[in-house]
C-alpha cells in the first residue's frame, strides 16, 4: 500500500521518538561491559540524526508539491476562463449542450431499435430469422428435380440432357418466441417455412413457389432435461451434410441421409460424466410416416398405412460427447420402430438401427456422417423413399406386400481454412436390397419400383465474409441404378448467394 506524504512524515516522527525513548530508557549495564553500551548508544544516536534529516527532507518535498499543484490549478482555471470568453458561453452552457447532444444520440438509437423490433401481441420477445438464398445452377443429364436434384434418370426421347436456371425458392424464414418460466423450465417456440411446396398452375408458375411448413416446435428446457413437442427433424439422425445448394431437402437425401420433418414428442436428458464429458439420452414418439404422398388432393386428411396401425412410431438415441481440438466429438447410436397396416391384414414392421458421429481430426479437419440398416423406412427417406413393394393393386385382397430392406449412409470431410472459408466433400449411398426389388415380376410402389441403388457425392466451397453474408460454389454428382442393368448419371454446378437475418 502506498502512503501519502503526511502519513510518511508521521511514520518517521513516530519511529524517531520511539528510538529516542528506547535509548534513554536503557538501564546501565555492569561495569565490565561499558564499551559495548557506548557503541550501541552512539549507533542509535546516529540513526536518530539520519531519521531527523529524512523528516526534514520529506517536509521540504511536500511543500514543493503543494506549490506546484497550486500553480497548475491556477493555469487550468485561467485557460477555461479564456476559452469561455472566446466562445461567448459559460462552462454551464457547454455542459448543457453536451447533454443535449447525448440525448439526441440516445433517442436516435431508441428509434432505430423500435424500427427493427418485431412486435408481438404478447409481452414476450419475438425474433425473426431466416436466409434469402439465390441459386444459379446448370445440370448435365436428366434429374427428378431440376433445381434440387436427388435422383438421376436415363436420358432419351423427351428427357432433356441438361438444363439451366435460377431459383429463390430455397429461401427460409421463421419466427422464434421466448416465453415465461413454467415449473422451473424456460419455454420457447419456433416455426420455420420455405418456398419449396410446389408451384401454382399459372403462367411462369415455376417462379412462384408455394410456402411450405418445415418445422414448428414448443420447448420446455430445464438445466439437464428438455421436453420438445411439435414437428421437427429426426432427433435420432441429427447429422446432415453441409450444403447451400440443397435446403429444400437436406443434401444426399435418398442417397444415405435419413431425414423427415415429422410431428413428434420427445424427451432429452444430459448426464455429466466429468467436467467435460457427457452422455445424452433421447426418447420419443413420432407420427408413423411411410413416405406415401397424400391419397387425395382435398382439404381432408385420410390415414395412411402407418397411421392405420393405431400406434405411434418409437425411437431412442444415446450419445457420448467430449471436447476435442476446441470442438466437440460426438458419437451416437439409435433405434426406430413403427407398425404399418396396408389393409386386409397386411401388417408390416418398420425398424432401423443407426449410428452417427462427428469427429474433429485437428484444428482444421473434421469427419461426420451416419449409417443405417432398416426395413420399411420410406418415411425416413430410406429405400429411396419406399417402405414396401406390392405385387398388384392394394385394393385387391390377394396382392402381396413386401417390406423393403435397405442399408446406407454417408460421410463428409470438412476443412475449415479460416473462420470465413471452408471446404466440404461428401459421399452417400442408399441401397435397397436387390432381392426385394426383384421379388415381383411387375412390382408396384408409390415410388419408382425399379430402382435398386442411388449414390450421391458433392464438393463445395463456402465463403462467409460476414456472419450474415454467404457465397457457395458446389458440384454435385448423382448415379442411380435400376433392375434393368443400367445406371443413369447426372451432375450439377450450383452457385449460391445469400444473406441471413
Amino acid at each position: 500500500m502506498r502512503l501519502s506524504q503526511a502519513s510518511r512524515i508521521a511514520l518517521v516522527n513516530t519511529i524517531a521518538l520511539w528510538l529516542a525513548a528506547s535509548s534513554s530508557a536503557q538501564a546501565p549495564p555492569p561495569a565490565h561491559d561499558d564499551s559495548g553500551v557506548t557503541a550501541s548508544l552512539n549507533e542509535l544516536q546516529s540513526e536518530v540524526r539520519e531519521l531527523k534529516d529524512l523528516v526534514q527532507q520529506l517536509k521540504q518535498e511536500t511543500l514543493a508539491s503543494r506549490a506546484e499543484m497550486t500553480r497548475l490549478r491556477q493555469e487550468l482555471e485561467s485557460e477555461r476562463a479564456g476559452s469561455s470568453a472566446a466562445s461567448g458561453t459559460s462552462p454551464v452552457d457547454e455542459r448543457v449542450g453536451q447533454l443535449e447532444d447525448e440525448q439526441q444520440m440516445l433517442s436516435g438509437k431508441v428509434d432505430e431499435q423500435y424500427q427493427t423490433k418485431v412486435e408481438s401481441a404478447s409481452k414476450y420477445r419475438v425474433r425473426l430469422s431466416g436466409v434469402v438464398l439465390f441459386n444459379l445452377f446448370s445440370n448435365q443429364g436428366t434429374t427428378d428435380n431440376m433445381d434440387v436434384p436427388t435422383l438421376a434418370y436415363h436420358s432419351g426421347g423427351l428427357n432433356s440432357s441438361g438444363s439451366f436456371g435460377g431459383t429463390l425458392r430455397q429461401s427460409i424464414f421463421g419466427f422464434e418466441v421466448f416465453g415465461p418460466q413454467v415449473m422451473g423450465a424456460k419455454t420457447s417456440g419456433n416455426v420455420n417455412f420455405d418456398i419449396g411446396g410446389g408451384f401454382p398452375y399459372l403462367s411462369n408458375g415455376v417462379n412462384s413457389g408455394l410456402v411450405r411448413l418445415r418445422t414448428a416446435t414448443l420447448r420446455f428446457d430445464w438445466k439437464n432435461t428438455d421436453l420438445v413437442v411439435g414437428q421437427d427433424q429426426l432427433f435420432f439422425a441429427p447429422n446432415s451434410p453441409t450444403s447451400y445448394a440443397s435446403l429444400i431437402v437436406p443434401a444426399l437425401s435418398y442417397a444415405g441421409n435419413l431425414w423427415a420433418w415429422t410431428p413428434q414428442m420427445r424427451v432429452e436428458h444430459r448426464i455429466a460424466l466429468s467436467e467435460k464429458s457427457s452422455v445424452t439420452l433421447q426418447g420419443g414418439i413420432l407420427d408413423p410416416l411411410t413416405g406415401e404422398p397424400p391419397y387425395y388432393y382435398t382439404w381432408y386428411r385420410t390415414p395412411q398405412a402407418g397411421e392405420r396401425a393405431r400406434q405411434p412410431a418409437y425411437a431412442g438415441r444415446i450419445a457420448y460427447s467430449h471436447p476435442l481440438f476446441g470442438r466437440t466429438f460426438t458419437v451416437g447410436t439409435a433405434g426406430y420402430y413403427s407398425r404399418e397396416n396396408y389393409g386386409y391384414g397386411r401388417d408390416v414392421n418398420g425398424y432401423a438401427a443407426m449410428a452417427d458421429w462427428s469427429l474433429p481430426l485437428d484444428r482444421w479437419f473434421s469427419l461426420s456422417g451416419s449409417f443405417y440398416r432398416g426395413q420399411a423406412i420410406g418415411g425416413l427417406g430410406g429405400g429411396l423413399g419406399r417402405s414396401v413393394l406390392y405385387s398388384g393393386p392394394l385394393l385387391d385382397p390377394t396382392t402381396s406386400v413386401l417390406p423393403l430392406n435397405a442399408v446406407g449412409g454417408w460421410a463428409q470431410l470438412k476443412y475449415r481454412a479460416t473462420s470465413t472459408l471452408e471446404f466440404n466433400a461428401a459421399f452417400g449411398q442408399d441401397n435397397p436390397f436387390a432381392s426385394d426389388v426383384r421379388a415381383f415380376s411387375d412390382a408396384e410402389s408409390y415410388g419408382d419400383p425399379t430402382l435398386t441403388r442411388n449414390q450421391g457425392m458433392f464438393a463445395n466451397v463456402i465463403y462467409r465474409p460476414r456472419s450474415d453474408l454467404l457465397f457457395s460454389l458446389e458440384y454435385r454428382r448423382l448415379k442411380t441404378f435400376s433392375i434393368y442393368d443400367y445406371n443413369s448419371t447426372a451432375g450439377q454446378v450450383n452457385l449460391g448467394m445469400g444473406i441471413m437475418f
